[in-house]
């Protein structure tokens, strides 16, 4: 099973709020020997959204949702994921008591009777309505919860909010995945040479070992390298060594210069 990341909203897209989704969910799947396949950005449109949710669920990968899971007027992926399923909206019995005991609290907080037929009260509940046979995802922060329609999880946009909940299901659900995706990257600087005249070389230690990566990382004014590539292989730890003791054998055979080397 591989994991994706949908981001959802204009703020992000405009630049008027910085994604800390995606560094984050990185973070969290490394920890556990585990990694992001791809990421997608979709702004606050209905006629964008749903088709990136019916990929999400048509998919096999396991998919974090982030954000437009409120209630006010620019919230849409609850529509979108009920649309993108074929499925109707309902309020979910578990989400409801959630919810009304979270405003019971806000009221003995601020020292106000509970009024449940409060308009702004029975407004709140749509935050509980998911598509029909959503399951839970529990919120530690304000216990308004999150829900996931088959490997699809939806968490809300705040990241004080979807970061536990991610976690949560990575350490539950996925759990026995931990480990699966655990990789070695091993680099090299390399100076004095060109792009295609490596490509040659990185094509066939591909080729020479199935299941390992070659990459290329050109940079032209690193303040510390100069102009320079970072050429390195990355894939499961044994086949990695073999794989990045060959590929040095090639670079001197073209007589690259050779600076540090990195391992990751």
């Amino acid at each position: 099973m591989h994991f994706g990341l949908v981001i959802v909203g204009d703020e992000i897209l405009s630049g008027k709020r910085q994604d800390k989704h995606l560094p984050k969910v990185i973070e969290l799947l490394r920890a556990r020997g585990l990694a992001l396949a791809w990421a997608r950005y979709v702004g606050d449109d209905r006629d964008r959204i749903t088709p990136v949710l019916r990929d999400a669920f048509t998919g096999s990968d396991a998919v974090f949702c982030c954000g437009g899971i409120g209630a006010t007027p620019d919230d849409h992926t609850r529509q979108c994921a009920a649309a993108a399923l074929g499925v109707p909206l309902e309020l979910h019995p578990g989400a409801r008591d959630l919810i009304v005991e979270r405003m019971r609290d806000v009221a003995r907080e601020q020292g106000l009777p509970f009024e449940p037929e409060r308009a702004d009260n029975l407004h709140r509940l749509e935050m509980g309505v998911f598509p029909r046979g959503a399951r839970l995802i529990p919120n530690p922060y304000n216990r308004i919860p999150g829900f996931s329609v088959g490997e699809v999880h939806f968490v809300p946009g705040f990241p004080v909010m979807a970061h536990p909940m991610i976690e949560w299901l990575l350490d539950t659900r996925y759990a026995g995945l931990h480990g699966a995706h655990r990789r070695v990257e091993r680099s090299v600087i390399v100076t004095g040479s060109m792009e295609a005249t490596l490509t040659p070389l990185m094509e066939r230690i591909e080729a020479g070992f199935p299941g390992v990566k070659v990459f290329s990382l050109p940079s032209v004014d690193h303040p510390v390298h100069g102009r320079h590539i970072e050429l390195g292989v990355k894939g499961e730890a044994d086949a990695t060594g073999a794989a990045f003791a060959e590929l040095k054998a090639g670079l001197h055979a073209l007589g690259a210069r050779l600076g540090a080397e990195l391992v990751r």
